[in-house]
């Protein structure tokens, strides 16, 4: 399923546990990620599905279900 696929990726790039990342959890505010953290996940997100996500795209996906509807879409 996507949303386990983003769990995985996600953590990888923080110390929450894969158990406590919901579709609700905020990227910046619950998981302590800054710009720079999500434009690296963003390229991890880019390479495992093989999509390109335009930077216009990137300021929206602000939560785990903005990024889990976006690859539902483009993927």
């Amino acid at each position: 399923e996507m949303l386990e696929k983003v769990k995985e990726i996600l953590t990888d790039y923080t110390e929450v546990p894969v158990t406590e990342i919901t579709l609700a959890t905020d990227l910046v505010n619950d998981l302590d990620l800054n710009s720079l953290d999500v434009v690296n996940i963003v390229v991890v997100f880019e390479d495992a599905f093989g999509i390109e996500i335009p930077d216009r795209a990137i300021r929206d996906l602000t939560t785990v279900e903005d990024i889990v509807r976006y690859l539902e879409t483009y993927v």
